[in-house]
């Protein structure tokens, strides 16, 4: 597990922040909302949450943290989930601000609107480094992006059945299309903290 007390911060502008707090908080790491440039400071990781992309970048705009954010992921880890992954991503098809941190090309709402949500079971081989449970992770999509295409040095780890992207790595940049604080299972917020607790 975790070697030290971890502050991770949940970019707190808009979308599910809260869920991720509450996964952060029962893995026993200290779990802060952030929603200004001068909080990055103190923190060892950051998770942008679901929500609204285009609301995202011009919330992130409006507050000054376009900059600071893109600083901090040349040096910390980042993980995207939904539209926090279309943050993170270098390309989404439109004209929106972007961090350009991850070199992910990515499609947003590929699976159609909220009524078209879905869940599904999938075969993650990277949360092996955090459970001996060689188990599917059972994933929620909502209004999800899909990664359409990754650059050199990003690393897939997992796609549905037809073989669309829903997760990658690129370091310490993590995205993924689905929520996983929306579910009970803490093996990708385990494996995030890991990319925190051990650089490289």
């Amino acid at each position: 597990m975790v070697g030290k007390l971890l502050r991770i911060g949940v970019l707190a502008l808009q979308g599910d922040f809260a869920e991720h707090i509450a996964m952060l908080r029962q893995l026993g790491v200290e779990a802060v909302e952030v929603r200004l440039a001068e909080q990055l400071a103190s923190l060892d990781g950051l998770i942008m949450p679901g929500g609204e992309s285009t609301t995202f970048g011009k919330l992130a705009t409006d507050f000054g943290l376009i900059e600071p954010l893109r600083e901090f992921g040349r040096q910390k880890p980042i993980w995207g989930t939904c539209a926090g992954a279309i943050f993170l991503s270098k390309d989404a098809h439109r004209p929106q601000p972007l961090l350009g941190l991850m070199d992910i090309t990515v499609e947003r709402n590929a699976f159609g609107r909220q009524v078209a949500s879905f869940e599904v079971d999938l075969d993650v081989p990277a949360l092996k480094a955090v459970s001996d449970e060689d188990l599917p992770f059972h994933a929620i999509f909502i209004r999800a992006p899909l990664i359409e295409s990754v650059g050199e040095g990003v690393e897939v780890l997992a796609r549905l059945e037809d073989g669309r992207i829903v997760a990658a790595q690129q370091g310490r940049l993590l995205a993924t299309s689905f929520h996983p604080e929306l579910t009970g299972d803490p093996r990708f917020h385990q494996y995030f903290l890991r990319l925190v607790d051990n650089p490289t």
